[in-house]
Parts: C-alpha cells; structure tokens; sequence
C-alpha cells in the first residue's frame, strides 16, 4: 500500500516499514508506528529553531520524535534519524492537549517541530498542530519539504511559519538524500507563501557546491526575493569528509553572492560572522543584530524598536519583537540537544561500542533518564569529565575499557600538573570559536585547561553569556591584551583568515604582533575523550619551556587504542609544535 505523507510514495507491504521506519501497513491501512509519541519537548527561543523574521526572542515549545525520509550526509540529527528502533524506548506518549498544556504552562507563544522531519510524524503533528491553533497559539515546523500536494493542503490551514532546509537545486543532489527530485520542494514553498505561510529557507553550504547552492536561491527568488535564506556553513557531523567544510570567510564570499539574489541571506555555524544582521537597505543601518548560538542557531542581540529604521523603513518580521530573551538551560533546546547526544555517542565509540543497533539502544535509555540535563555541568571539569566517562562505562558493562580510557587520560593530566608547578610566570590567553571577536564563556572546559596548565584565560573576565560564547568588541579584545590567541577545533577557521580579520578590523594586541595565534586540531577541544589531545597541545603552546608532548605520536596511540585505527591511517598534516602561523607577516 503507498504512503501518501511525502513525495518518496513508499509502497509499504503488509506488516512492513516504509523509508522513515515510522510508517507501517496494518490491515490495509498506512498507520504511524508510535503515534503522540515524543523524544523532547523543550521551550526555546525561535531563532534556535532557528527561525529570523517570526516573532524574534519570543519563547517556544519544541517537540520533536524520531525518524525521517531522507537520509543525508553529515546530518547533525543522524542519531535521531538514523535509530528509530533501538530509540523508541526513549518515546513519551503525550495527547496534543498534553503538550498545548505544558506549552501555556510555560508561557510559549506556540509550538515548533524540528531536529527531525515532521513528515516522519505527520499524523501526530497534524493532531497537535489542530490543538494548538484552537488555543490560539502560533505553530511552526522545520522540514526538507518533501510533502506530497495532499498532505501540505491538508495542514497549510494549521502552521503559521515553516522553514524548509533545501539539500540543493538538482535532482541528482536530491536522489543523493533518497529523494526523486528536487521539484516537489520548491512546488511547495510556492504553496506555502501563496497561502500567506511565513517561509523561510535554509541551505547547507558545502565545499564545491557553490552552484547549487545558487541555483537553489533563484528558485526561491521567483516565488518571492523576500524570504529569508539561512547559509548554514557544513560542518563535518557523523562519517562526513572534513575536507567538505568551507571556512568562514569562503562561506561569507557566497552570502555576498546570494545576496545579489535573495534580499536576506544569514550565515549560520559561523562564530564571529558579522553575516547575521538585518540592515536597512536605505541607510545601513543595522536594525537587528544577532550572534552565533550554537550549532544551526542565533539568537537577537539589539533590535530598533518593532524593527523599524530611523529612516522610516521596516525590517519584514512577522510578528512582535519580544522585550524580553529566553535562555534555554546548558544543552537544552535546538541543535545542541543532538550535540550532547553526539557527545555521549563520542564517549561510548572511544569504549568499544560500536554497533548502531547497541549504540541507539543505550542513548535512548541515556535521552529517557534525563541525562542530557546535567551533561552540560559534566563536561566543565576534568575531574567531572573523567567521572561521565566512568558513569557510562559502568551504565554499559564496559568498566575494562572505561579503565584504560581513564588511565590513559589521569597519566598525561598527571604530568600536566606536576610540569605547572615549574611555571614561573602565565601567560595571558585568549581562546576563541571561529572568528576573532567571538569568545568562548568564561566558564568553558577549554577555559579550564588554559588555567590548569599555567596560564591566564582573559575569557574569565568576561560576564557575558551566550552558547557557546558571545561576541565582543575591537576595545574588548585589544584591552585584553593577550599574549596567545587559540582557535578553537570545533566551527574553525583558517588562522591566515583570522589574522587578515585582525588586520581589516584594528585588532592590535600582543598575541597578533607576535603571531602567537594557535589553531587548536579539529575535534581536540571539546565534545570527546579527545579533548586529553587538545590538552598536550594546549600545554605546549602555552608553556614550550616546561611542556614537550610529542602529539603525533600521542595521537597514534589514542586512535588505535580507542579507535581501533592503525597508525598509517591516521592522518597528520601539521606541525604540532609551531603556531599556525608565527608572524603577521606569513598572511
């Protein structure tokens, strides 16, 4: 029997799945398999969904299942859409008034679907999307669009905003997901935006796709130059190719072209990118002003009142600007759910465990017992770090590996400090994410390992908050004054592009004049046992007197002891002893 939900048309037999796994053929009839069923229900706020010209700072309930009908690479919810079985112990039943309830209970403005494709749930989200406009809230959704004419026409009536992530413009990109082709998505943001829905688009921006990504945004030009198009940067989540990844300032050159096409295009997955502002387009002056928040999210920052220019023009938000800006707790909301998810999954691999079906199973009870909510405390302190480690070594039956991980860790942390009490004077330190003028929170495990080798995180200054950090000023950075600048390995950029940043924008310090400007290796600061290889890296940058960790071998052995990955795999393409570049100069 075909599903009708979404454009692939599974022919389901009886007893059978379709694509998503979420769909099966009873009795002649296609049913959902866990149906009012929810992995997370959270509140955020809208641009972490993300969403930039609804209701900006307004505050949501976010819900999400599991499952979905395409399967793309490097998919930030992989593990969520990848593991519908050994998930769906995690699932909690809940009535579409359950979760209208708890959205007024929490004073959310409404109710957005997003981490996973609606179209996986569709019956559930069509039920709560009835509910909650009956309560007068507001209902969203983020999805690849790749409904069917019926299914669309059957819930335009309940959404009030949608944003539809588009893979690309050909169909051949589209078969690469498992798709048909591309023409159902765009038939359907016409659909949408003539029915007076609130679309916005976004578009993964990946090395060498850069004709794709253009030809999608004429497309979407035709049906309207107003909507939105949200550039989120690739960065290389799951089995990806690192070499997929464009750099920031790359990423910025192709917003300057889309720009040319569509009226608003932002760059996501960029710290520091000053690409995130709506400007007036009579005078230039930026009427809202946002940041980087975490993986596929912003958040606003400053706002002329009810978005309007002193000029007289209006940015084109639909709905108020709220006074007031939500702060979802640790992890908690939008992407960096499935970032602590992949952080747990990161932590299981380094024990052994690497079957999907056995890994799905132990993150689900890991989603249903809450643990994400305290992960984020977790991962702040080495002792705490070693601890999680434990904890999931035992929660597993892996208590051997758990134990050879840890030692491995405690006898280079050892070292590390016994060699600090030989400081005899710190240097000041600077550690950034992506682009100079975003710094990393004050309370951040990396500024922690700065601190317990010897130096002076001049981030600890800092009483600002965001996630993971908060842009600053040229004045900031240069009062400051550090001695050394880190990049940090996770949404990097080049440290050639990042000095030329310090050229163009008058950022003047000691670390710039000296090139102490030190690119941390991709995954090695944060979100794996790895952060011990960061660590030694950290060491002997920061006090090369005292510390002389030799990283290439040391890298070796940690991914043939808890990677199984032989040494001639391993692939090292730097000095690890040098800054990433020593002088101005070498730009």
């Amino acid at each position: 029997m075909k599903c009708t939900v979404c454009e692939i048309g599974c022919d389901i037999p009886e007893g059978r799945y379709g694509r998503c796994n979420m769909y099966t053929n009873q009795n002649s009839k296609i049913i959902e398999r866990f149906p009012e069923s929810y992995l997370t229900v959270l509140p955020i706020t809208i641009e972490t969904m993300p969403m930039v010209h609804f209701a900006p700072k307004n505050k949501f309930l976010q819900v999400n299942t599991v499952g979905c009908n395409f399967k793309c690479q490097g998919c930030i919810s992989e593990t969520l859409t990848s593991n519908v079985d050994a998930l769906a112990g995690a699932l909690t039943k809940a009535s579409a008034a359950d979760i209208v309830h708890r959205a007024k209970t929490e004073e959310c403005q409404g109710i957005v679907f997003c981490l996973n494709d609606p179209a996986a749930s569709y019956y559930t989200f069509l039920a709560l999307a009835k509910e909650t406009k009956s309560a007068n809230l507001w209902v969203g959704c983020s999805t690849n669009g790749y409904f069917t004419e019926k299914a669309l026409t059957t819930i335009i009536p309940y959404l009030d905003f949608v944003n539809i992530g588009l893979k690309g413009s050909s169909d051949a990109r589209y078969k690469e997901c498992g798709a048909k082709s591309a023409a159902p998505v765009f038939r359907n943001i016409r659909m949408l935006h003539e029915a007076g829905i609130h679309v916005e688009t976004s578009a993964m921006y990946i090395n060498g796709n850069d004709e794709e990504i253009l030809k999608a945004a004429k497309e979407v030009a035709s049906v309207s130059k107003d909507i939105p198009l949200q550039v989120m940067r690739f960065v290389p989540f799951g089995e990806a190719k690192p070499e997929l990844e464009p750099t920031i300032n790359k990423s910025e050159q192709i917003v300057g072209q889309l720009r040319s096409i569509l009226n608003y295009v932002y760059l996501f997955n960029s710290p520091g990118t000053e690409y995130l502002t709506t400007a007036c387009p009579i005078c230039g002056n930026e009427i809202i002003k946002r940041e980087f928040y975490g993986p596929m999210g912003c958040r606003t920052t400053d706002s002329c009142e009810n978005g309007k220019c002193s000029c007289g023009w209006l940015a084109p938000v639909k709905g108020p600007i709220n006074s007031e800006q939500f702060t979802e707790y640790g992890m908690l909301g939008g992407y960096r759910t499935t970032r602590a998810i992949e952080m747990a999954h990161a932590i299981l691999i380094t024990l052994g465990i690497r079957d999907n079906e056995e890994l799905g199973e132990i993150l689900g009870d890991i989603i249903k017992e809450d643990f994400i909510r305290g992960l984020h405390d977790r991962i702040q302190q080495i002792n705490s770090w070693i601890g999680l480690i434990n904890d999931l070594a035992m929660r597993t039956g892996r208590e051997k590996e758990g134990s050879e991980l840890i030692t491995f860790i405690q006898e280079r942390v050892d070292k590390i400090s016994e060699g600090s009490k030989l400081v005899k004077s710190r240097p000041s330190v600077y550690y950034s994410m992506g682009y100079p003028l975003f710094a990393l929170n004050a309370e951040r495990f990396e500024t922690n390992l700065v601190e317990s080798v010897g130096g002076i995180c001049v981030n600890k200054s800092l009483t600002r908050k965001g996630k993971p950090g908060v842009n600053i000023s040229v004045n900031e950075i240069n009062e400051l004054g550090p001695d050394i600048m880190f990049i940090s390995g996770f949404l990097s950029s080049p440290a050639s592009d990042y000095i030329q940043y310090c050229s163009r924008h008058g950022i003047d310090n000691k670390a710039v004049q000296m090139g102490n400007i030190f690119n941390v290796p991709a995954g090695w600061d944060f979100g794996s046992p790895r952060w011990i290889l960061g660590f030694m890296f950290l060491a002997n940058a920061i006090h090369p007197e005292i510390f002389s960790f030799d990283l290439e071998t040391e890298q070796k052995e940690f991914y043939k002891r808890f990677y199984g990955i032989d040494a001639e795999n391993v692939v090292t393409n730097r000095d690890f002893s040098r800054p990433a570049l020593t002088t101005p100069k070498e730009i």
